[in-house]
């Protein structure tokens, strides 16, 4: 018996047809906005220093004794809009000349909490009723 050295006919099809079965994923191209670029980075930037202050000690202790966990704050901040990191940092940078003491931080953010627990969003307080 001779042996083939090439694939049958039949087998050659079958993945012929498996091949075409594939998805096939659209390219997307396109320019790239490079104010939208800045943008990005720039609030990456402002989130980052909001999770550094979050990280001190103060604020870390100032937000347990209000009840809330620090590791929650900080997940809470990765999950903040760009716009809504951009308007905290702002509110920060527009007190006075000293810099922000721990206290307005940890008042600022925890607004930020019942807001977005006031609006269903989040539940980490239970006297705050989402408007539902």
């Amino acid at each position: 018996m001779k042996a083939s050295q090439h694939p049958p006919k039949a087998l050659a099809l079958l993945f012929a047809l498996l091949l075409t079965l594939l998805p096939a994923t659209p390219l997307m191209a396109g320019m790239l906005d490079t104010g939208a670029l800045l943008h990005a980075a720039n609030a990456n930037a402002e989130r980052a220093m909001l999770v550094e202050r979050l990280g001190s000690g103060e604020v870390r202790d100032t937000l347990a004794r209000l009840g809330v966990d620090p590791a929650d704050a900080e997940a809470r901040v990765a999950r903040l809009t760009d716009r809504e990191v951009a308007d905290l940092s702002a509110r920060l940078e527009q007190l006075p000349a000293g810099g922000a003491s721990t206290l307005e931080v940890v008042l600022i953010v925890f607004l930020v909490f019942v807001i977005t627990d006031a609006i269903g969003l989040t539940n980490i307080f239970a006297f705050v009723q989402p408007s539902r």
